[in-house]
């Protein structure tokens, strides 16, 4: 399945989104231990600054935000603003960009790539999240974050850390997962 590629160490879990098919995998190793559909940017891929685009390349999980919440619950600013998503709190506020139940804050791990200057992930402000359920999803349509149902964010939010690592691009990655400092593999 690889094809020689490498993926992060035997029996680490990491996440791979895969935006041609709108599919997330949750892998332990080579093998799929989940997977859900999702709704990436509407702008299709893309790394810049103001690009609306859903970035590619290595990324991990920077923060894991929302823990015990209960599931709607609305974040701004990655805060819980104290509602719970409804339909009559859509309907008074129909063009809000809902972000809900849990957000999984990406940073990328490729210089240039994902990471600093005018393609840093982390300050664009990239996330996984859940979406309202009359929210579509398995067609590109967020403004470039990863979008969910919430039960299938909550299953996901239970079995992965900080520090995850996570593929977007294809389901397999196309090059390995960058090194840190002194050799060792990130995640």
């Amino acid at each position: 399945m690889g094809a020689g590629l490498t993926a992060p160490a035997a029996q680490q879990r990491w996440l791979s989104v895969d935006l041609p098919a709108q599919r997330l995998f949750l892998w332990d190793g080579e093998a799929v231990q989940a997977k859900w559909p999702v709704a990436t940017a509407a702008n299709g891929p893309g790394e810049r600054n103001g690009s609306g685009g859903t970035p590619r390349g290595w990324h991990c999980i920077r923060a894991r935000i929302g823990a015990g919440m209960p599931e709607g619950t609305v974040f701004v600013g990655r805060r819980p603003t104290g509602e719970v998503w409804d339909r009559a709190l859509h309907a008074a506020q129909p063009h809000r960009d809902w972000i809900l139940t849990r957000i999984l804050w990406l940073s990328g791990l490729e210089r240039g790539i994902n990471r600093l200057g005018a393609v840093d992930t982390m300050r664009r402000l990239i996330y996984i999240h859940g979406c309202p359920d009359s929210e579509p999803v398995e067609v590109p349509c967020s403004h470039g974050c990863i979008r969910m149902r919430n039960p299938a964010l909550m299953a996901l939010f239970r079995q992965v850390a900080a520090g995850t690592p996570v593929w977007i691009g294809s389901r397999w990655p196309t090059r390995p997962i960058p090194l840190r400092a002194g050799g060792r593999r990130r995640g």
